[in-house]
């Protein structure tokens, strides 16, 4: 439905690209206003502009508290309210077998992945409460519903992901705000392309998963936006695999 999210405000971290973009863009298209946030503030500028007169856009570093903060004031002082947060931001980080992580690169990934998204929800949940209530949702990984070899802070932190939506879906459903997370399969996104390095990997990855593709952005941003949604009033507590069929092998 076109204007479903109409009078709506959201929030979208990690938006300035990939899954981030394409999902703001949508929210925008189902008439929500937008608050684009990215600590690369010059994409966020670029999607914000696409959308037009419904969106604006912050440099925000998920890390830090007060940026967090303010974040939140500011969709509330512009819009008038906080009803849809998409927590989005994150990192692949480095490659590599758990004993030869490097302690700083373990840290970063989880402060990034997994403590972004708690700093960013316990800014969120008292800014939806007020308006009413409304809806969150996490972004995981099909890494947080299975084991993956050589990216052991990056599976760590997205299975913590699911079950700080799980805790706070417990906490928060009766008060009006649902929580969910999205696990998304292999996306063909920037961060993807510079992890990768080459078509010809790419093209491997996308013929390796059962649907013998990769996935799109905008194919994540439909189940995020359909989580936001009202046809998803009864959905919360929900890890909600996107990944080409490839967490039921």
């Amino acid at each position: 439905m076109p204007d479903d999210l109409a009078g709506q405000v959201a929030v979208v971290t990690g938006g300035g690209s990939g899954i981030g973009r394409a999902t703001a863009l949508l929210l925008a298209e189902r008439g929500a206003s937008v608050l684009v946030a990215d600590i690369d503030g010059a994409n966020a500028e670029k999607v914000a502009a696409e959308i037009g007169g419904a969106a604006m856009s912050l440099p925000v570093d998920v890390t830090q508290v007060d940026q967090v903060e303010a974040m939140v004031q500011q969709a509330v002082s512009s819009y008038g309210g906080l009803h849809i947060a998409i927590n989005n931001a994150g990192t692949s980080g480095q490659f590599g077998a758990t004993a030869d992580v490097d302690p700083d690169e373990w840290r970063r990934v989880i402060d990034l992945n997994l403590n972004g998204v708690f700093l960013c929800m316990r800014a969120e949940i008292p800014a939806i409460l007020a308006a009413g209530g409304g809806a969150i949702v996490n972004t995981s990984s099909g890494a947080g519903l299975m084991g993956f070899a050589g990216l052991p802070a990056y599976v760590a932190s997205k299975h913590g992901v699911i079950g700080l939506t799980r805790a706070a879906a417990l906490e928060y459903s009766a008060k009006g705000i649902r929580v969910n997370c999205v696990c998304p399969g292999t996306v063909r996104t920037p961060m993807l392309e510079a992890f990768t390095g080459d078509e010809s990997t790419l093209q491997a990855m996308g013929r390796a998963m059962p649907i013998k593709r990769l996935a799109t952005p905008e194919e994540i941003a439909e189940a995020m936006v359909w989580l936001v949604s009202p046809a998803a009033s009864y959905v919360t507590g929900h890890a909600l695999a996107v990944d080409g069929g490839a967490s039921a092998q």
